[in-house]
């Protein structure tokens, strides 16, 4: 439990030393002392433990205290406190314990020879002094050995240039609010670690595509209008370089071929430290147009309500909108195998298996058996339902209330069921039912049916049908946001490869049921001259041989017996055939999905990022419908930026209404207290307020 103490009379102000960073260490006695941090307790210590001593001055210092300011307050040298922090870098908290024991009955003696075997011999100062120059003589050729990638593959990659490693005075930027997604994804989702260590100095194309994804620069050729300088700084990289320089880091990202590894990693870290939900996960697909020559599979435009050249993303996300998932295919993609092996794929990282809700696209009875036999729960729309029918149900049926989304409900609960042919004639058919939610939305007057199998998570019927409302109704919808905010359409450097799915329907079956159509419309034909067709008879009252009526009837005998032809060849037709085994047909291209994992990796990034901060910020403004802008507004704010030797700081120019200013200024309070740091171990603080370049006016 965080405490909070002020300093009071007990503790003399000459007795308080500041060292640096918010920090301030109390000598009580020359036996204890305590730490504060910006007035707010920490911790105490006991100088006369030798061990715990050290302990706690490596702490501070890694903390940001300053070395010159912790030596005069706890009357020790530098070079002491340097040697503490080489001992803990080279041998561990081990070394810093140097043979110490509790017990006070042993002498100094015995409790070396007790710890002499577990620990090398010899003055740990020489060794690290020793160790520090032989590192100096090989650091040019040094380099770093991360085992990322698949497993039992070892990628050596080149030590990565760091960031924010330049020192400047405070400098005026447009793209300062760019900083504040840095702060979450370096905390929460240790991201900047994640991507140096898969691509070393690669990983500033990750920074340059952050500042697309936050900016809504739709394009690497948009760079050409940001301002190089100043947000090259907000980014830690000094500059943006021009576009040759951004497509050659892009390209040496993209050869690696790791982005599957990068991604699983990713997902599986905010799995497993809860920054996304695992009780519902809505999964749907999202078109991704390709406009370009060649010959693609086509995917389905809803909007337009045609198929278009593309590829389906398959999105995974969360009851709160963030993205848990995501999948491209080609062509429409395959929504229902998609389900059931996301469910697989994750059913190890997970103590229980997400209640999957998707829309229509996936109704059907083989796909229910198949979710109920692996035991995926699901929620979904009913798709054949007779409205006009649902019109009339008493509304006495609807026995429970509830409001979502501030709309009013009325809910009730009765089965569906279910028979399942497989195509295998040996496999026996399967009967199940599931449960039919009848929805009543009484606040538009509309009704609606959904599906449910919770197998036996126990869900109401008031949970299965907020399960529905929360992807599909009035809430937020992930992909439309996204693409009016984030260039979610967009795929750097395309590549094109020959498809794997070069089977199309079979043209001959086409060609053959135009027949059948054209021969049925003449047999329709026949059928009417026949009927009108006068009976001509004999004197003596038989038909006569050569007439009208027996001409029509020996047609359409010949025409029937076409018929029956034409649609016996067609059943022998196969469904399918490759496109390479027919003339003058193009082979499928695949879109090389490489780069644009990449770049939607970052997407999703800032995505769930922006999530977290826009949950922060919900307590300090009450006005729910406009906190989205209000976030908008201050990620976009200009402002300065300064970077020393221990902090990168940046300052947000306040917003004017001072409601919003608050909630601005208490935003980054928040995102400075996570206490985000470089790999260099520079903090990144993020503060509002006046411009620190404006001049002091004398009187």
């Amino acid at each position: 439990m965080e405490q909070t103490v002020l300093f009071d009379a007990a503790n003399p102000k000459k007795n308080t030393v500041d060292i640096g960073h918010g920090l301030r260490l109390v000598i009580i006695s020359d036996t204890k002392a305590v730490l504060y941090r910006h007035d707010t307790y920490i911790k105490p210590v006991d100088l006369t433990d030798k061990v715990a001593k050290r302990f706690f001055v490596v702490d501070i210092i890694e903390m940001g205290a300053l070395k010159s300011r912790v030596a005069s307050s706890l009357k020790m040298s530098r070079q002491t406190i340097h040697n503490y922090l080489e001992i803990k870098k080279y041998f561990g908290l081990e070394g810093l314990i140097h043979g110490y024991s509790p017990t006070e009955s042993k002498s100094l003696r015995k409790q070396r020879e007790e710890h002499s075997k577990e620990r090398p011999g010899g003055n740990k100062a020489e060794q690290v002094a020793q160790i520090r120059k032989q590192e100096r003589e090989k650091q040019e050729q040094r380099q770093l050995d991360f085992s990322f990638g698949p497993e039992g593959q070892e990628q050596t990659v080149a030590a990565p240039e760091q960031p924010f490693g330049e020192e400047h005075d405070w400098e005026a930027t447009r793209y300062a609010g760019v900083f504040s997604y840095l702060i979450p994804l370096i905390t929460e989702w240790n991201w900047l670690r994640l991507v140096m260590g898969y691509f070393g100095s690669l990983y500033k194309v990750f920074m340059v595509f952050l500042l697309m994804a936050a900016q809504n620069i739709r394009s690497i050729e948009q760079l050409k209008n940001i301002r190089v300088r100043e947000s090259g700084i907000v980014l830690g990289m000094g500059r943006v370089p021009s576009k040759p320089k951004i497509w050659e880091w892009f390209y040496g990202a993209a050869r690696k071929k790791v982005s599957k590894f990068l991604l699983m990693d990713y997902f599986r870290y905010q799995m497993r430290v809860g920054l996304v939900g695992i009780w519902l996960w809505f999964t749907d697909g999202h078109l991704l147009p390709y406009t370009g020559k060649e010959k693609v599979h086509y995917s389905f435009n809803t909007q337009r309500r045609m198929p278009v050249p593309g590829r389906t993303n398959l999105v995974t996300c969360d009851n709160s909108g963030r993205i848990v998932d995501f999948e491209i295919q080609e062509g429409k993609g395959n929504l229902r195998s998609h389900i059931v092996a996301l469910s697989k794929k994750w059913a190890g990282d997970l103590p229980h298996r997400p209640v999957m809700v998707f829309d229509r696209e996936g109704y059907g009875a083989g796909f229910f058996w198949g979710l109920i036999s692996e035991g995926i729960p699901f929620v979904t729309w009913d798709k054949y339902v007779d409205y006009k029918e649902l019109a009339k149900i008493e509304k006495e049926k609807f026995t429970e209330e509830f409001e979502f989304n501030a709309k009013k409900y009325s809910v009730f609960e009765e089965k569906k069921s279910f028979t399942y042919t497989p195509d295998d004639p040996d496999e026996n058919k399967h009967s199940f039912t599931l449960r039919r939610i009848y929805i009543w939305n009484k606040t538009s007057c509309r009704r609606a049916c959904g599906l449910a199998w919770d197998g036996e998570k126990g869900m109401s019927s008031v949970d299965c049908a907020c399960a529905i409302l929360s992807r599909w109704g009035a809430s937020e919808n992930t992909f439309k946001h996204i693409n009016n905010q984030h260039p979610l359409h967009y795929h750097p450097g395309f590549a094109l490869v020959t498809s794997d799915h070069q089977e199309i329907d079979n043209p001959e079956i086409k060609k053959k049921q135009g027949m059948i159509n054209r021969l049925k419309k003449a047999l329709n034909k026949s059928y009417e001259k026949l009927v009108k067709a006068p009976q001509v008879l004999n004197k003596d009252g038989s038909p006569r041989q050569n007439n009208v009526r027996k001409r029509l009837n020996n047609s359409i005998q010949e025409q029937e017996k076409e018929l029956v032809t034409l649609q016996e060849q067609k059943k022998q037709l196969p469904l399918k055939v490759n496109v390479s085994s027919l003339e003058n047909y193009k082979s499928f291209k695949k879109i090389d999905d490489e780069g644009k994992y990449l770049f939607d990796f970052v997407l999703s990034s800032v995505w769930n990022a922006r999530k977290q901060m826009i949950d922060w910020l919900r307590p300090f403004f009450n006005q729910d419908n406009e906190v989205v802008d209000l976030f908008y507004a201050i990620t976009n704010c200009h402002g300065w930026i300064k970077s020393t030797k221990m902090e990168v700081i940046v300052r947000l120019e306040p917003l004017q209404q001072p409601k919003r200013r608050l909630a601005q200024e208490q935003l980054c309070r928040k995102l400075t207290n996570l206490g985000a740091r470089t790999p260099k171990g520079k903090w990144l603080i993020i503060e509002s307020g006046d411009s620190p370049l404006k001049k002091v006016s004398r009187k």
